[in-house]
């Protein structure tokens, strides 16, 4: 199975974009992964953000096929240990859908439509972060994940 990891427009910080570089370097050590960007929408600074999240999701849901599994990253998710969720991720991993797709919404969110869709939804904290942040502390995650799984040193219990 193919775990693609997706968000919205470009990563503003060069420090949030180099730690986003290394762990998807890492991941590809462990599986088929493949990080993805939505472009932003045009002009989206003038549009209300209902607006924006109701474009945002359809360019989302354009990607998305049916065989596919869908977890958002959103606040209202459930919230797991990382070995808790490493043993979540490998359960899913053996599943029959053709890729595993997290999505992290935009500064607004995410629309209905992709709420309908969703599969599942996790959350990572229950503190507020930027969505830019979220890439980096979740593809952080999701490597720690999969050292947890081969049982290498990198996560300490």
């Amino acid at each position: 199975m193919k775990v693609e990891c997706c968000w919205i427009g470009k990563t503003q910080e060069p420090y949030l974009e180099e730690g986003i570089t290394r762990y998807e370097k890492r991941l590809k050590h462990y599986l088929p992964f493949e990080a993805v960007l939505i472009p932003d929408i045009r002009g989206a600074g003038k549009a209300p953000p209902e607006e924006i999240k109701r474009q945002e999701g359809e360019r989302l849901l354009a990607r998305v096929k049916p065989e596919d599994f869908l977890v958002l990253l959103d606040e209202k998710g459930q919230s797991f240990s990382s070995t808790h969720f490493a043993r979540w991720l490998d359960q899913r991993m053996q599943w029959t859908h053709k890729r595993l797709i997290f999505q992290i919404g935009g500064a607004y969110g995410f629309s209905e439509a992709v709420y309908s869709r969703a599969n599942a939804m996790l959350s990572l904290s229950e503190m507020t972060f930027s969505h830019q942040m979220v890439r980096l502390f979740f593809l952080e995650q999701l490597y720690r994940a999969m050292t947890i799984l081969r049982n290498e040193p990198y996560h300490n219990q």
